[in-house]
């Protein structure tokens, strides 16, 4: 069995989100080859990598493309970008398709939604949250200092252990990354 991979927010084909997410990409082009690139160079066959939502732009045929050219397996948390009838069309290209998962990464817990959620399953048990949907955005900010907010009220300093993680995000840098990767944002 391989290693669990996550990315969020990889918007292939949307040339909006360049400008949007000031990404260092000239071309959609450009943008999808460094996506491809990158994850397969990280990706192995046998390993699952979960996308938290807005994989791509484009239609059913274009998902099936770009799904082809992506090592491993693939597992996808439905984002507020993605197609429905992509999605609906492609859900046996996925291990699993939802809005929303629980699952458990190496003995860990592992909270999985495009969307942030502050009070998420047993977040003061040592459970992680991972997801996308605010970019770099002034939503991200927010998050970011309820987070911290919360965490000062809490007596134990380990709870709310929770990342974005898009794609454009610094530490994410266009790869999907293990949770062992991300621990030093959690």
């Amino acid at each position: 069995m391989g290693k669990i991979r996550y990315i969020a927010d990889m918007h292939f084909d949307h040339e909006d989100i360049i400008p949007f997410d000031n990404r260092p990409f000239d071309s959609v082009e450009e943008m999808n080859n460094v996506l491809v690139s990158n994850w397969n160079r990280v990706v192995g066959p046998d390993d699952l990598t979960w996308i938290l939502g807005d994989f791509c732009a484009g239609n059913a045929a274009r998902w099936k493309e770009l799904l082809q050219q992506l090592q491993g397996r693939k597992a996808l948390i439905i984002g507020n970008h993605d197609n429905p009838g992509a999605v609906s069309a492609l859900c046996d290209e996925f291990e699993d398709v939802a809005e929303y998962r629980e699952i458990v990464d190496e003995g860990r817990h592992v909270v999985l939604c495009h969307y942030p959620i502050l009070a998420f399953h047993d977040h003061y048990f040592g459970w992680y949250h991972l997801y996308g949907h605010v970019h770099t955005s002034y939503d991200w900010n927010i998050t970011e200092n309820a987070k911290r907010l919360m965490r000062n009220l809490y007596v134990r300093k380990d709870v709310i252990r929770m990342a974005n993680i898009g794609a454009m995000v610094p530490y994410m840098d266009y790869t999907p990354r293990t949770l062992d990767e991300l621990l030093p944002q959690l």
